[in-house]
């Protein structure tokens, strides 16, 4: 039974059956008895946003559907970090509307960041993988990890480049069409080393897109620490 129809069809059935005998949360705001709430799903609606990845040959567009915090943040971490992955439908609204806001070509394909080996044992699933199934375009996992890296979590703008600099290679990726996915983007930097990776492998990088983008503000945070990083 394909993924998608598993997530659509058994695991609610599932999910419904278990508050019978477990108890369940709503995974957007703990609400009782229920996978996810009626205003939680009204939270994840789409509001795509666009920033640009810079790259050598030439920006990217990234477009995200939602902002990393409240609901959704709470909805992604449940899925990546407490093994909720009936709680992937709930996103896949706010991905293919990034995706469409790169306007793809009928050829195009979309291309999931690779899940570091570490990541796969502690959850025994591909978050980026689970999600470019549900997108409306065809899957290519054309990336995989040239070396390992370190956690990106509490690293500033410069130390996030120089961790997953050269860290991916792209295989049969000559003359096709992209679009690079992930789950959440912060300062850019895995997506800007995947689509490096993409472009020497001789793709054509359209763009790039996430559910969900941290915002500004936090943002801010990261650019503070690596100005201080220069000075010191």
């Amino acid at each position: 039974m394909p993924l998608t129809l598993f997530d659509d069809l058994v695991r609610p059935a599932l999910a419904q059956a278990l508050t019978l005998v477990m108890p369940v949360e709503c995974g957007g705001c703990g609400a009782a008895d229920v996978n996810l709430c009626e205003r939680c799903v009204d939270e994840l609606r789409p509001h795509p946003s666009r920033r640009a990845l810079a790259g050598v040959d030439g920006d990217v567009p990234l477009w995200s559907g939602l902002r990393f915090e409240g609901v959704a943040a709470r909805v992604i971490r449940a899925v990546k970090e407490d093994g909720r992955t009936s709680l992937i439908s709930s996103l896949t609204p706010a991905l293919n509307a990034a995706v469409a806001k790169v306007s793809p070509p009928a050829d195009t394909v979309v291309v999931p960041l690779p899940t570091s080996r570490a990541a796969y044992r502690r959850r025994g699933y591909r978050v980026p993988d689970r999600l470019a199934a549900r997108t409306t375009l065809p899957v290519a996992r054309l990336l995989r990890t040239a070396r390992r890296t370190a956690d990106q979590r509490g690293l500033t703008i410069i130390q996030r480049r120089e961790n997953v600099s050269l860290s991916m290679r792209a295989m049969d990726a000559a003359g096709r069409r992209v679009i690079v996915l992930d789950d959440v983007v912060t300062t850019g930097a895995t997506l800007q080393e995947a689509i490096r990776a993409l472009r020497s492998a001789g793709a054509i990088v359209l763009g790039a897109a996430t559910v969900a983008a941290t915002p500004r503000q936090a943002l801010s945070e990261y650019q503070t620490s690596a100005k201080s990083e220069r000075r010191i």
